[in-house]
């Protein structure tokens, strides 16, 4: 046992969110650098030749510059075992960040200096904020031209009604910016400009704050500025609580520069001191205990064609308590049968390794020959478990798709229900059709655009996409109602999604009020129930 809690104690699992181009993918890298898991550090842009993120796998991810997919990367550093989940930032993949949410422990969320909180900044730390895990700020490209620390500082506030407290400090920005003030340690890191091709960490320099050499070395406006703003902050800002922090009613707030690695280290050494170790989950309205002996997991990410060589299929799991160990038998809650996960293995994005064992907090992938939903609960056999599941939120854009090519239906078939079973898509159908004609639901356009390229480049099959003007998808909650007899609009739509479950489509909310005002028995939802 007491092996047990040791490897579970120093594992840290958590995602990193931001909105698109705050600097998200290249922080990963560098903390990828720190821990050696990588030699050099990849590129989200740049040119044809260039090194693409570790974490960004996809060959549309390289093309684009975007991150499409979460991705998950373990690594060691500094005694700890570190589960990353790298999200993508796009809000148009939003779903797939919240789900992956479900399976950290805590939250990294990277804010541009420059613009502050952005849209998806707040769709993101909103879902962190249900469920309560502890969010770190980092607040990057300082040695760009950035808002004032305070400003920025009070927009995190109101904008997303959490405290702050700022744990070390910029002096100046852009040009000016001479390195940050270490609240903790009462040191300044000096920031000295560096390349930024392969370098593993920028230039930069430790001084004590009563360093008499530290005036002529950041010049005396910046450095009298200096002195009023530690005076400031300690006497207005929050106190720093961990309590709170692990609560996630106060957010520690770091400034640095992940494209030149300043102030990137230490912040990832305060995190790792101040984010919890694996939390405890809830099943049947009981608490598991991560360090309970029972083995328990939850599929939150299916993942098909990682590897085009097997054409394979992966389930992503998050352990939540005990050790798992390979070739041990486990219960499928959902399927009520025992099984063995086949290949269980670690990643290191598109890159895996068997493994032999794992514990609470690590991410794991095994083969799926297609017996796994997301959501799903696996556990030791005879544990009483079985995980909360994870809803499905209405997707926003429609559109029907159809195969080009008819002798090409069974892969068009395949295609569709696996990246469906992913969750990259919704997919409907009119009652009593066959999948000649499938109706798509996403959140974002971008997703079509990844959509028709997996179909041809993994599937081999061309499609035509019409677009559809229904704007609102709704679930019929009640079961006892009858969908052919309902009373709607000639422009509203019964159809189902690949359970079986019926649902409606609006084109605008006028229709769906019509709709309920007619039939008062009905009962909708905006997401589909998470699967008991």
């Amino acid at each position: 046992m007491s092996d047990l809690k040791s490897e579970i104690t120093k594992r840290r699992t958590f995602a990193i969110i931001s909105h698109p181009d705050a600097g998200k993918t290249t922080i990963t890298e560098k903390f990828l650098l720190y821990g050696g898991a990588i030699q050099l550090a990849g590129t989200v842009k740049g040119k044809k030749n260039t090194r693409h993120a570790v974490s960004d796998w996809m060959e549309i991810e390289k093309q684009r510059g975007i991150s499409v997919t979460s991705s998950v990367l373990q690594f060691e550093y500094a005694g700890h075992c570190i589960n990353i989940l790298d999200t993508p930032g796009h809000q148009d993949f939003s779903e797939d960040t919240y789900r992956t949410l479900m399976a950290a422990d805590s939250a990294i969320m990277v804010i541009d200096a420059s613009k502050g909180v952005e849209a998806q900044t707040r769709k993101l730390f909103k879902v962190c904020s249900m469920r309560g895990i502890p969010i770190f700020t980092f607040i990057n490209k300082m040695d760009l031209e950035s808002r004032d620390p305070y400003d920025l500082l009070d927009e995190l506030e109101k904008e997303l009604g959490i405290d702050t407290y700022a744990v070390n400090w910029p002096i100046g920005c852009g040009k000016e910016f001479k390195g940050v003030y270490d609240r903790q340690k009462n040191h300044i890191m000096a920031f000295e400009a560096a390349s930024v091709s392969g370098v593993k960490e920028a230039k930069s320099t430790i001084y004590p704050i009563d360093d008499p050499a530290l005036e002529s070395l950041i010049g005396e406006r910046l450095w009298d500025t200096l002195q009023d703003d530690i005076e400031l902050l300690s006497g207005a800002g929050e106190d720093f609580d961990l309590d709170r922090v692990r609560e996630g009613t106060l957010s520690p707030v770091f400034f640095g520069s992940a494209l030149t690695n300043f102030g990137v280290e230490p912040f990832l050494q305060y995190f790792l001191e101040m984010t919890p170790p694996p939390t405890a989950r809830t099943s049947h309205g009981e608490i598991v205990d991560p360090f309970d002996e029972h083995f328990s997991a939850f599929v939150f990410k299916i993942q098909a064609n990682m590897n085009k060589a097997h054409r394979d299929r992966i389930a992503f799991m998050r352990i939540c308590s005990g050790k798992f160990e390979k070739g041990m038998d486990v219960y499928h809650v959902q399927a009520g049968k025992k099984i063995q996960l086949a290949q269980p293995q670690q990643m290191m994005a598109q890159d895996r390794a068997i493994i032999d064992e794992a514990y609470a907090g690590d991410i794991i992938g095994v083969f799926d020959p297609g017996i796994f939903s997301i959501g799903d609960t696996v556990c030791t056999p005879g544990f009483d478990c079985k995980f909360s599941g994870i809803p499905t939120f209405a997707p926003e854009v429609f559109c029907r798709i159809r195969q080009k090519d008819t002798m090409k239906r069974k892969q068009f078939i395949k295609g569709m229900e696996q990246i469906a079973q992913e969750g990259a898509i919704q997919i409907f159908q009119e009652p009593h059709t066959g999948m000649e004609e499938v109706i798509v639901g996403v959140v974002g356009t971008l997703q079509l655009d990844v959509l028709e390229y997996r179909l041809k480049n993994e599937y081999r099959v061309d499609i035509v996409m019409e677009s559809l003007p229904y704007q609102y998808l709704r679930w019929i909650e009640n079961e006892e109602v009858q969908p052919d007899e309902l009373k709607i609009t000639s422009d509203s739509k019964v159809v189902q999604d690949y359970r079986g479950r019926y649902l409606l489509l609006f084109t605008s909310m006028w229709n769906m009020n019509w709709a309920m005002d007619k039939n008062p028995d009905l009962r909708l939802a905006e997401f589909g129930r998470a699967e008991e």
